[in-house]
């Protein structure tokens, strides 16, 4: 499963609870597609070696043409499903791995005219996902880079538990909230089940190809939100506060 797709979208609902003003991050809706079983992450490793009394640690990142390609016209892909917009994000200044993707991508890019391609330094992309996070549509990135940038959009989503996503494999595919699963507040009814709900709908649109009922769930998350439900992390003054099983139930009832 080569590829994580991670929507992050900003809910009108839960404007409040981002740590951006309104007005920047309001309508923001990203695709990030993660590269899931390469780079730095499944390199040669290192975890201690003394040399002449010193210690040190290595991880290696290694891309080849053909896994970048992969990622790439998954990226390419989905933008043109979307607003046919693409950030290929990179650190190709310093990394020679990143200069292959660089190259790779751009090169694909004469396959998908309909796409605008714009290629871009991660620690800018980071900047950027702060400074103006409407500009972004599609965003393709290594396994690090999509890890740490999706994470820091969930934060201005207002919630990491609110984000699905979709490992997509040749075989198969797998469909997650990308919180995993907080084994260490299991049965205390305080988890967020929306990223999880979504996930759902991401399989019924991506693996069972039925559009029709990924919308319904998505449309009744979006409902039951704008009606003030609220799990603990995203509970504000005035509005309803429940745990995990009551924001599925009224989920439920609006599907």
């Amino acid at each position: 499963m080569y590829g994580n797709l991670r929507p992050v979208k900003v809910y009108d609902a839960l404007i409040d609870s981002s740590p951006l003003r309104p007005e920047i991050v309001s309508g923001s809706n990203i695709l990030i597609v993660r590269e899931l079983v390469g780079g730095i992450y499944f390199g040669e490793r290192c975890e201690s070696e003394t040399v002449d009394g010193v210690e040190r640690a290595w991880d290696t990142e290694i891309y080849s043409v053909s896994e970048i390609q992969r990622i790439a016209r998954l990226g390419f892909e989905s933008a043109q499903k979307r607003r046919k917009k693409l950030t290929s994000v990179d650190k190709a200044n310093v990394l020679a791995s990143s200069r292959l993707w660089r190259r790779v991508v751009n090169e694909m890019a004469k396959d998908y005219p309909d796409v605008e391609l714009n290629c871009m330094y991660v620690d800018n992309c980071a900047a950027q996902l702060a400074i103006n996070p409407k500009q972004f549509d599609v965003i393709v990135t290594s396994n690090m880079f999509g890890d740490i940038l999706s994470d820091e959009f969930a934060a201005i989503g207002g919630s990491l538990g609110l984000l699905p996503s979709a490992s997509i494999g040749e075989l198969t595919s797998f469909f997650e909230s990308i919180s995993g699963s907080a084994p260490d507040i299991a049965g205390k009814g305080i988890a967020n089940p929306i990223g999880c709900i979504l996930s759902a709908a991401m399989l019924l649109r991506f693996s069972l190809k039925e559009e029709n009922a990924a919308q319904a769930i998505e449309a009744a998350v979006d409902k039951t939100l704008a009606d003030g439900y609220r799990t603990a992390e995203i509970y504000r003054d005035g509005l309803k506060k429940v745990g995990t099983v009551e924001m599925t139930q009224a989920i439920v009832d609006r599907i």
